[in-house]
């Protein structure tokens, strides 16, 4: 059978039925409201009738049409907040579908071109995640900004001693993790440069060391038991209770990353065979064993608490579009609401702080390295040995006598 229009529409309006019902039928999809659904078809209907009034068409429509539009709004005081968010939603699909033509973006500039292709290199070339790309970008971006300010971008000027007075004025002022990716970063990208024939000589090795002590200090954990009165604060009947309960339970007792808790799809779960499938770090792939409780948890959100939606990820956002998470800061953000709703002070609040908690409680009853470093997926031992140091019995014996006696 035929499916029926999803908007009333004169059919003098012609190919304009179809695109609305298409923009209907999306932004359903996506979880807007009725009222929000009608508040964007009546934007849509004026955006037509504003076009039909200047004679244009919609297949000549570009982005300074739009803005063109939008200041009309503004001026005449009928605008709305989300206005320009409906307008190009609704122009971007029309793209996609060949309706409509977009202005050609402007040019890049010298140095944003290097950006980019050296982004694209890290991410085809070189394998490496997307996120890792967004950590050496800005770097890169801030060295590039430094050496080349109010000058034309001429990479065969490069000296080590630009290198090396950059890493010493920026370095000081990062904590040692970062410093240290600072200069990861940097020995990467002149490494690029030279495989690209830019420069011909091998700046990477003036990229100076930074130190960072190995085992130098604690990881941060919760105190045993606080991590259950977490949990058990986290019990709700409103959706996004439930869907918080859910992620606090992944990373509590799967220790998961907050990037993977992102990246969980609904086929990921394989309720069957009690597994669920994680998309770890480097692009690899890991299965672990699915507890009862967290699959519990699980089941309560998406059976009374996931909103009905196209999207596949099994953590959806509680507000429209209805799509997963953007990013991992939503996930640390809720873990720390969940932190301060239990009444728990802790120095850190991130979502890293549940899995360092899990390692330690795994020591305290008896389990080995190995067993941690195999459930936290680590590719190095060396990621794991860190534990050793909160592992007080085992390392009680090796203390020597203090001078004078304990006190």
């Amino acid at each position: 059978m035929e499916q029926q229009p999803l908007v009333s529409l004169d059919a003098q309006l012609g190919p304009w039925v179809g695109y609305v019902n298409a923009y209907t039928t999306l932004i359903k999809g996506r979880g807007y409201s009725p009222g929000s659904v009608q508040n964007q078809l009546q934007l849509i209907n004026r955006f037509r009738q504003w076009l039909r009034r200047r004679q244009m068409e919609i297949c000549a429509v570009d982005e300074i049409i739009a803005k063109r539009f939008l200041s009309h709004r503004q001026s005449g005081g009928s605008a709305r907040r989300g206005d320009s968010a409906t307008l190009y939603r609704f122009l971007h699909m029309l793209c996609k579908q060949g309706v409509t033509r977009w202005q050609k973006k402007p040019a890049l500039s010298p140095k944003q071109r290097l950006i980019t292709n050296y982004g694209r290199y890290l991410l085809r070339e070189r394998g490496l995640a997307q996120a890792t790309v967004a950590n050496y970008v800005p770097f890169i971006d801030q060295f590039l900004s430094a050496r080349f300010q109010q000058i034309p971008l001429k990479l065969s000027h490069l000296r080590a001693s630009d290198v090396t007075n950059f890493v010493r004025r920026e370095a000081h002022k990062l904590s040692p993790g970062r410093a240290q990716l600072l200069v990861t970063a940097l020995r990467s990208f002149l490494r690029y440069l030279r495989h690209q024939g830019k420069v011909t000589i091998d700046l990477a090795i003036s990229v100076p060391t930074v130190a960072r002590w190995s085992f130098a200090a604690l990881p941060k954990f919760l105190p045993a038991g606080t991590v259950q009165r977490v949990l058990d604060h986290s019990n709700g009947k409103t959706p996004i209770a439930r869907r918080d309960c859910a992620i606090l339970f992944l990373l509590a007792r799967l220790g998961l990353r907050a990037c993977e808790i992102v990246a969980l799809n609904l086929e990921d779960i394989d309720w069957e065979n009690a597994r669920i499938t994680i998309r770890s770090k480097g692009g690899r792939w890991n299965q672990l064993p699915l507890p009862t409780d967290v699959g519990e948890a699980l089941a309560l959100y998406l059976r009374h608490g996931r909103p009905s939606c196209s999207c596949r990820r099994v953590f959806i956002r509680d507000r429209a579009p209805r799509i997963g998470f953007a990013n991992s800061i939503a996930v640390s953000t809720l873990v720390m609401r969940a932190l301060e709703k239990a009444g728990v002070d802790s120095p850190r609040k991130g979502a890293h702080l549940f899995r360092h908690s899990l390692a330690r409680e795994m020591i305290r009853k008896g389990a080995s390295l190995d067993e941690i470093g195999e459930l936290l997926r680590h590719q190095s031992p060396n990621t794991t040995a860190i534990y050793a140091k909160v592992d007080l019995p085992a390392l009680r014996p090796l203390a020597l006598p203090w001078p004078g006696g304990a006190r």
